[in-house]
C-alpha cells in the first residue's frame, strides 16, 4: 500500500513536517515515508519517528512534499514515481520550473514556509499551479498547518512573502541581539538579560496573537506620555528604525525576485 505522503528530503524542515503531521493526527508515522540519502540521517529519523518508512530513493505515494535544496529540485522531480500532487517548499523554485520537471497534469503547489516551522510555529504561504484544484490547495494547507499557519496568495506575491515572513525571523533575532547588548550596556547580568529578552519577545508575540488588539494599539497601551517607553521609542524613531525595517523587507523581496530569475 502506497504511503499517504512521501517527503523527499529528511533535513530539519522535512523532519519538522513529518513530526508535525503525526502530532496533529494528520497521519500515523506508518502512513508516512521519507527519502533521505545519508544512512546516519535515515537512522535518526527512524529513531525519532518509529514506524516511519525511510528510503534512499523515491517510492510511489498519494502525495509528495519536496523538501530538498533548490538546486536539487529538478533532479528530485525526475525521480518521483507517478506523483498525483506535489507540494514544494524549495525557496525560489517557480511553479513553471516545477511543472516542467514533472509529468504533464501533475497538481503542483508551491509554498514559502519559515524556520519557526521546526518548532511548530511556522508561517507559510502557498500558491497553486495550473492543474492544482481547491482540493489540492486544501491538502497543502493541511500539511503546512500542522507546523503553524498557512495562507493562500498568487504566486507573484511569494517573493514578498519571502521578504516578510521568510526572512522575518532574522529581523526578530537581530532585535533580540540588540536587546541583549543593551542589557549588558545598562549593567544587567547576561543570564538575567537573556531570560528577560526571550520572555519579552515571547510575551509580545502572544499579545499580538491572542488578543484582539493590533500592533499599534498594543504599542500605544504600553507607552505612557513622557514615560520610559516614550523616551525609548523617540530614539528609535529618530534613528529611522521603522523605515529601516520596511527597507529590509523590500530589499529581501527584490533579492528573492532576482534569485527566481536565475
Amino acid at each position: 500500500m502506497a504511503p499517504k505522503l512521501l517527503v523527499v528530503g529528511g533535513g530539519k524542515m522535512g523532519e519538522a513536517l513529518l513530526a508535525g503531521l503525526v502530532d496533529a493526527g494528520w497521519a500515523d508515522a506508518g502512513a508516512l515515508a521519507v527519502v533521505e540519502r545519508l544512512p546516519e540521517r535515515r537512522a535518526e529519523l527512524v529513531d525519532r519517528l518509529p514506524g516511519l518508512a525511510v528510503h534512499d530513493t523515491a517510492v510511489e505515494a498519494e502525495g509528495v512534499v519536496l523538501a530538498v535544496k533548490p538546486q536539487d529540485v529538478v533532479a528530485a522531480c525526475a525521480e518521483l514515481v507517478r506523483p498525483p500532487r506535489v507540494l514544494s517548499i524549495a525557496a525560489g523554485v517557480t511553479l513553471a520550473t516545477l511543472e516542467a520537471a514533472l509529468p504533464p497534469g501533475t497538481a503542483v503547489v508551491r509554498a514559502m514556509p519559515n524556520t519557526p516551522a521546526t518548532v511548530g510555529a511556522g508561517a507559510a504561504a502557498i500558491a497553486g499551479g495550473a492543474a492544482a484544484t481547491d482540493a489540492d490547495l486544501d491538502w497543502a494547507e493541511g500539511i503546512l498547518s500542522s507546523v503553524g499557519v498557512a495562507v493562500r496568495v498568487p504566486e507573484e506575491q511569494l517573493d514578498a512573502v519571502t521578504g516578510l515572513s521568510g526572512s522575518g525571523p532574522a529581523y526578530v533575532f537581530l532585535v533580540a541581539e540588540a536587546l541583549l547588548e543593551a542589557g549588558a550596556a545598562v549593567g544587567l547580568p547576561d543570564d538575567v538579560t537573556e531570560t528577560l529578552v526571550n520572555q519579552t519577545l515571547l510575551g509580545a508575540a502572544r499579545l499580538l496573537h491572542e488578543t484582539d488588539h493590533g500592533a499599534e494599539a498594543l504599542r500605544v497601551a504600553v507607552t505612557s506620555p513622557n514615560g520610559t517607553t516614550a523616551a525609548g521609542l523617540a530614539v528609535l524613531d529618530a534613528e529611522g528604525v521603522r523605515d529601516a525595517i520596511v527597507a529590509a523587507v523590500t530589499a529581501a523581496t527584490e533579492r528573492s525576485r532576482e534569485l527566481g530569475r536565475t
